[in-house]
Order: structure tokens, then C-alpha cells, then sequence
């Protein structure tokens, strides 16, 4: 199972394991991007469901700049805590299940891709 850098980083975060400035970082960081996208969830409770839509994935579109450029400092925290993770592109990353217009939640066309695997009890 891959997890994405949000889950990653929530899994820091939830442990204690974050330094102040990280945690304050975090919680402000995922306090906006909870403000800035929808919640597929809220639009489709099963989405994340592993018995309806197994390993459903979430991807920022290419052209979601504004998201995109936000990432950076969870990947520094995920860094200083020796925590590897690798971005991963994609144009066909599997079957849409969902999407809006800065995201796509996708069923992996191989599971043993290398995807950012988001389990349905993770949220940002």
C-alpha cells in the first residue's frame, strides 16, 4: 500500500511526532486545503470505500497550480523526518470515481503501481 503525502504526513502529525513550527504548519496547511477543495467524501460517501472502489486514489490535476504549490512544506516536514516519499505523474492513473475540477479519485488500473494509496480513514 502507498499512502500519500497527506496521509503521510497526518500519520506525523497524529503521533506527536512534529516539531511545534511543524505542527503548526500542518494543521495550518491541511485547515486550507480542507478550505480550498471539496471533500469527495462529501460528495460520494463510498468513494474511499475499499469494498466499492478498492484503493481509490486522489490526484491533483496538473492544472491545480494553487494546490500543487502548497505541497512543499509537507514534503520538507515528511524530509526531516527521514520519512521517503516519491511524486508520482500520471495521465491515466486509473478509473475515475470521482472528480471536480482540481482532483480525480481514481481505482488503480494495476495495484502494484506505484500510487499514493489513500485509505478512507485518513483525511486531511
Amino acid at each position: 500500500m502507498h499512502i500519500g503525502v497527506f496521509g503521510l504526513t497526518n500519520r506525523l502529525g497524529r503521533a506527536g511526532e512534529l516539531s511545534e513550527d511543524e505542527h503548526r504548519d500542518w494543521r495550518a496547511g491541511n485547515d486550507w486545503f480542507n478550505a480550498a477543495y471539496p471533500n469527495p467524501s462529501d460528495t460520494d460517501p463510498a468513494v474511499y470505500d475499499d469494498r466499492v472502489h478498492p484503493l481509490a486514489t486522489a490526484w491533483f490535476k496538473e492544472s491545480a497550480t494553487h494546490l500543487l504549490s502548497r505541497v512543499p512544506r509537507y514534503l520538507e516536514i515528511l524530509e526531516q523526518h527521514g520519512v521517503p516519499c516519491v511524486r508520482v505523474e500520471s495521465e491515466d492513473p486509473g478509473r475515475v470515481v470521482y472528480e471536480d475540477d482540481v482532483q480525480v479519485v481514481v481505482v488503480p488500473h494495476d495495484p502494484s503501481a506505484a500510487t499514493s494509496h489513500h485509505p478512507s480513514q485518513q483525511s486531511t
